[in-house]
């Protein structure tokens, strides 16, 4: 289990944020059923963030939020598509350095790609 505890809520910023708090984009023309973030050294993905009835709609932005996060900066991110149950995987992304995700979907290559900024 995680040693963070996240939280997915969608609004405006929060008061006293972590410095691995992150928004995250859905622009891939699909919804995200799951989303997993855990520190680079663990095996374990821990619990979906977005909660057992949310989802990610396309088009859509989630704030999420870190308690207890530590000195830990980089992070993996794993998204799986409602559509299908297909993930894709992000490694080692510096959440000390960046503060949004953005994901994307190219039908022509099937791939799913992200930016950070």
């Amino acid at each position: 289990m995680l040693s963070a505890v996240l939280l997915a809520c969608a609004g405006t910023a929060f008061a006293g944020e972590a410095k691995q708090d992150f928004k995250l984009v859905n622009k891939t023309g699909y919804d995200i059923s799951e989303v997993y973030v855990s520190p680079s050294k663990m095996d374990e993905w821990g619990d979906d963030i977005l909660g057992d009835d949310d989802n990610l709609d396309d088009g859509n932005t989630v704030n999420i939020r870190f308690k207890n996060a530590g000195k830990v900066c980089k992070w993996d991110l794993k998204v799986v598509y409602d559509e299908d149950d297909s993930s894709a995987i992000w490694n080692d992304i510096d959440l000390c350095e960046v503060s949004k995700v953005t994901i994307f979907y190219n039908r022509k290559s099937d791939k799913t790609s992200a930016t950070f900024e």
